[in-house]
């Protein structure tokens, strides 16, 4: 079944076209990566998702039906964890259900039993600050599942890690993602959390952003922590070729 269509849509701010005629699907249950350079307009087609911005021309139908305004399909984790430094561990994870109407007892009955699924446990009143910058972002990461979204948006939530704790937050996700089997589409520009992570990945030129083309990562899971079979050293070396020459970079 397929979760979310993005068909033939195009977005134009301030004068300059951002999206050009972008096509794409995710699968119920299946992990989607969307590659391409910096500034080519990943995060504003996220922003069409959550309702922030309003597209010019296409549909966006999700579950088959169109999105609307009022949808509440997706559960989004921005590129910083954005907790609240005042609040504790505890309060910043149930926020997205208190914005949903949700009471604060209720709240926490659904959250603490999951800080130990995701290594939080013994840490759900520390405040953020007292927290290392991988543990913060497994809190941002429990903040956007807890809501419970049919689709979770991951906008490079390991971007701003360092090389070592993102490699460890890659593995995590992708343990609890063969867990739980949420259907999720990550922005990324890091080829090889892309590979390591997903089941097909998108390539978007420079802005404006258009679909130029659609690689498939058929081997077995879990991927991390061992080394990738020889098709995903060719497939990495394939998609950085196709990123070089749209961006002009290729020697």
């Amino acid at each position: 079944m397929t979760a979310l269509d993005i068909a033939h849509v195009g977005l134009t701010l301030g004068g300059t076209t951002v999206l050009d005629d972008v096509s794409l699907h995710v699968a119920d249950g299946e992990f989607v990566s969307i590659l391409g350079p910096s500034g080519c307009g990943k995060s504003s087609l996220f922003r069409l998702l959550t309702g922030a911005l309003s597209a010019d021309t296409g549909t966006i139908r999700v579950n088959g039906a169109a999105l609307s305004g009022t949808s509440r399909a997706f559960a989004f984790m921005p590129q910083r964890d954005a907790l609240m430094p005042w609040r504790r561990i505890i309060d910043n994870v149930l926020l997205g259900l208190e914005v949903q109407g949700m009471g604060r007892a209720q709240a926490r009955a659904r959250v603490l039993p999951l800080f130990a699924a995701f290594g939080l446990e013994g840490f759900e009143h520390h405040y953020p600050a007292q927290l290392s910058g991988g543990m913060r972002q497994r809190a941002a990461l429990m903040r956007t599942f807890v809501q419970d979204r049919p689709i979770q948006l991951l906008d490079e939530p390991f971007g701003a890690l360092d090389a070592l704790t993102r490699a460890g937050m890659q593995r995590w996700l992708e343990h609890r993602w063969r867990e739980a089997r949420w259907t999720t589409v990550l922005v990324t520009h890091d080829v090889r959390e892309a590979l390591a992570l997903s089941d097909r990945i998108y390539v978007l030129s420079p802005r404006p952003a258009r679909v130029i083309a659609e690689f498939m990562t058929p081997w077995p899971r879990p991927r991390l922590g061992g080394p990738l079979p020889p098709e995903a050293s060719r497939l990495e070396a394939e998609l950085l070729d196709t990123l070089l020459t749209q961006t002009g970079d290729r020697p």
